[in-house]
């Protein structure tokens, strides 16, 4: 087999435009962009003076030269078009497709040239074949009022309440010409066990009907048959294999597979595990082990997915790992990710549960949905089978919910929704082509078509009465089993938004903001915790830190009831541009403080307290033992009671300790704090809400000494220092901090690292705005 890219020298055009240089794999945004036909769609409020680019049609064009080969096919081989596409080449139609989610391939021999050929690929605008399909299936109730459930692109591109609408179309993944003779590896599944099983499943398409050779070979293991079909199956036994764990649980040995067809050869990688899901409680359990999911949902880290490198995600799946996350949950608004994200996964020890891509709407079932869905559909099962960090496939995000408490039923009058989809089409096809791995339909949901979707008592339950109504106390009233979506808002970093707005000076409002009433519901959510900003710097300042501290309180909780809760996601990881959102990494890719409090909350210790108790979270394989020391302070620093409990936490428990009267009870709630501190964990808790606390207005000492990649900032309190924070991203956009959000008593002191490249004013590192805390002395 030989194969030919065809990325070069590709030009795009529309009915007013002519000629514009094309990169391939990429988009008609990105090639406007570049251009310099567009301003960037991410910044101001130019995602709303583009949307004229989603209801244009766009051809692609590109010539190449071609010479017969030895080989006896030829076909055009498109890993990815976006979405409504017509292949032309040299003049004769190759066929036509509909759905971003799949490849196609095309058998074109017979029309190449010798010489010079012309390869075009025409794209309809994705808005005129939704709305056409809508029009003629019938209205679906969604939460948006965009066509997205009658095509098959990625929904989010439509705009959503953290995304921007940019619908965009071209060739996203590799385009080129598969030669080959005799027979091609159509699909490759490999099924590993962790006792060393593997089962090498392949699917070949022939150009004769010889019998073939098919070979399989694994760790010095070989294994041969003669294929005289179009399918066979070849089986392996690795002795004593290394077995493959998630983060946190042992190692992620990974084996070469190579599986050869007469001259043609496929490799990969696999581990060996095993993985089951206990759908009572909804615990993960991989080799038999039960597994606290400490997780993260995912959205598409950019909405031109060509810009998302190897080196971004792996860059993304650090900070994700470095917070203490062990589990990715691909969401279902979003698409199937690159083999990129699957291969750093497996390496990583990041487990993966992948929605399938439906999301928040009802969906058409009838053709040609439900043809394209379950070609989509067998083509990425088969695709992701080798990855041993997939753990779990889920039918939909949020529609089980929709249709069974949101008023859909009413509305949809007995047209389709997607029960078919979710209930028998996906769980078949995931038995067929992926048995090793659990099934679930979707999230939330209870175990049962029967039962109430969101019941915190069964399967997996999202928690937005938070955030969208209540206070975020209310998560301390949640007993749930798992958590697979909860969040808070928080506003990007300030680097962040000074490069996305030209406002002069920022305010809130120059933030995008796309979540109904989203900026009163920050306001709104402040609460009783922290005082109402009056200047631009407190909102973003105290924003930040509530989102940070909500999160925080709802990850404690949910941790303090293992082994009867197995599981938190929090939503989410990141950003796909510059946004106010729920995010922890913003969409330029900077930490926000949320970051740092998943950090301590996601450790595999924790210290937290819980209806009048200190609970011990262990999270680690070995126990955790000593002695427990408990102060009560007043705040000038001054030990007013002490207690010193001796404790055992097993391992992978939790142990919930009752807190001595002389500490539980505060004389003086509005004057004395609590400091628990216990091996290397501390946490530090007021006895009343910030504003009704008598702090004194902070005073420390700072001093600034230079380091390798950039600076120290030591500070030392005099007073007590409430939630200290350090924000260099205001002196230098690249620069960072190792930490983030920490109180100190008066005497404690603090060492913040800032990363620079940068000449910084030393003096600006120790003051407003840049230095930080709730009871700071200069609030202008």
């Amino acid at each position: 087999m030989t194969y030919r890219p065809l990325h070069d020298g590709w030009t795009l055009s529309s009915p007013g435009l002519k000629g514009v240089p094309a990169t391939v794999p990429g988009c008609v945004h990105t090639d406007l962009l570049a251009a310099g036909l567009i301003d960037d769609p991410y910044l101001d409020g130019n995602e709303h003076r583009l949307a004229w680019i989603g209801r244009t049609e766009w051809t692609y064009r590109t010539t190449f030269t071609w010479s017969p080969d030895e080989h006896e096919r030829t076909d055009l081989v498109c890993d990815g078009l976006d979405t409504v596409a017509t292949l032309i080449l040299n003049g004769v139609p190759l066929g036509s497709t509909a759905n971003q989610h799949r490849s196609y391939r095309f058998p074109v021999r017979h029309l190449l040239r010798e010489g010079g050929n012309e390869l075009v690929a025409r794209f309809g605008s994705a808005y005129a074949y939704a709305e056409e399909r809508r029009a003629a299936l019938g209205e679906r109730p969604g939460p948006y009022d965009e066509p997205y459930p009658f095509i098959r692109k990625m929904a989010c591109n439509f705009g959503w309440d953290w995304g921007p609408n940019v619908v965009t179309a071209g060739i996203w993944r590799p385009i080129g010409l598969e030669s080959w003779s005799g027979a091609r590896l159509a699909e490759v599944r490999p099924l590993a066990r962790a006792d060393g099983t593997v089962e090498v499943r392949v699917r070949a398409e022939r150009a004769t009907e010889e019998p073939l050779t098919l070979t399989a070979e694994i760790a010095g293991v070989t294994a041969e048959m003669r294929l005289t079909g179009r399918s066979g199956v070849l089986g392996l036994r690795v002795p004593e294999p290394r077995p493959w764990w998630p983060r946190g649980y042992g190692d992620q040995p990974l084996y070469d597979l190579t599986v050869r067809l007469a001259e043609q050869e496929w490799r990969g990688r696999i581990g060996f595990r095993d993985v089951e899901l206990d759908r009572e409680a909804f615990a993960l359990k991989v080799n038999g082990v039960p597994v606290f999911v400490r997780g993260a949902n995912w959205i598409p880290d950019d909405c031109f997915p060509s810009r998302i490198t190897r080196d971004r995600l792996a860059a993304r799946f650090g900070q994700a790992t470095a917070a203490g996350v062990n589990l990715l949950r691909v969401w279902g608004g979003g698409r199937y990710e690159s083999d990129d994200f699957y291969d750093l996964a497996d390496e990583r020890g990041l487990l993966v549960w992948q929605d399938f891509p439906f999301a928040c709407a009802a969906y058409p079932e009838e053709e040609p949905f439900r043809s394209e869905v379950e070609a989509e559909a067998r083509q990425n099962v088969a695709r992701l089978t080798p990855h041993p960090s997939l753990v779990l496939w889920c039918g939909n995000n949020e529609n089980l919910e929709g249709h069974a408490d949101w008023g859909w039923r009413e509305r949809l009058g007995g047209r389709s929704w997607g029960a078919g989809f979710y209930h028998d089409l996906l769980p078949s096809i995931v038995a067929e082509l992926d048995p090793g791995r659990p099934y679930w339909p979707g999230s939330p949901y209870s175990g049962a078509p029967h039962l109430p979707p969101n019941d915190p008592a069964r399967g997996t339950v999202h928690i937005w009465d938070v955030w969208n109504r209540e206070d975020y106390a209310r998560y301390a009233g949640y007993r749930p089993r798992f958590v697979a979506e909860f969040g808070f808002q928080g506003p990007p970093a300030y680097a962040t938004l000074r490069r996305a707005s030209s406002d002069e000076p920022l305010t809130p409002d120059s933030s995008h903001q796309k979540a109904v009433d989203g900026q009163a519901k920050l306001l709104r959510g402040l609460g009783g915790h922290l005082p109402a900003p009056e200047t631009f710097d407190e909102w973003h300042y105290l924003t930040q830190l509530n989102q940070a501290r909500a999160m925080a309180f709802g990850i404690e909780r949910f941790r303090s009831l293992m082994p009867y809760c197995m599981g938190t996601i929090v939503w989410q990881l990141n950003d796909c541009w510059p946004v106010t959102s729920w995010s922890a990494i913003d969409g330029d890719g900077r930490r926000k403080p949320l970051w740092y409090a998943l950090r301590r909350a996601f450790a595999d210790r924790l210290l937290t307290l819980q209806d009048g108790e200190l609970a011990l979270v262990n999270d680690a394989p070995g126990p955790w033992s000593g002695e427990l020391h408990l102060t009560r302070h007043s705040l000038t620093g001054e030990p007013l009671a002490k207690e010193v409990v001796a404790v055992h936490a097993a391992p992978r428990s939790v142990l919930k300790v009752a807190l001595p009267a002389s500490v539980a009870v505060p004389d003086d709630p509005a004057r004395e704090l609590l400091a628990a501190r216990f091996g290397g964990c501390r946490v530090v808790s007021c006895y009343a809400e910030d504003p009704a606390m008598m702090f004194p207005r902070a005073a420390y000492d700072a001093h600034v000494e230079r380091a390798e990649d950039g600076y120290r900032v030591i500070v030392t309190a005099v007073t007590v220092l409430r939630e200290l924070a350090l924000f260099p991203d205001r002196l230098d956009p690249g620069a960072s901090v190792d930490d983030q959000l920490v109180t100190l008593l008066p005497g404690e002191s603090a060492v913040f690292h800032v990363a620079t490249g940068r000449e910084l004013d030393a003096g600006a590192l120790t003051r407003f705005p840049v230095l930080r805390c709730v009871n700071e002395e200069v609030r202008p």
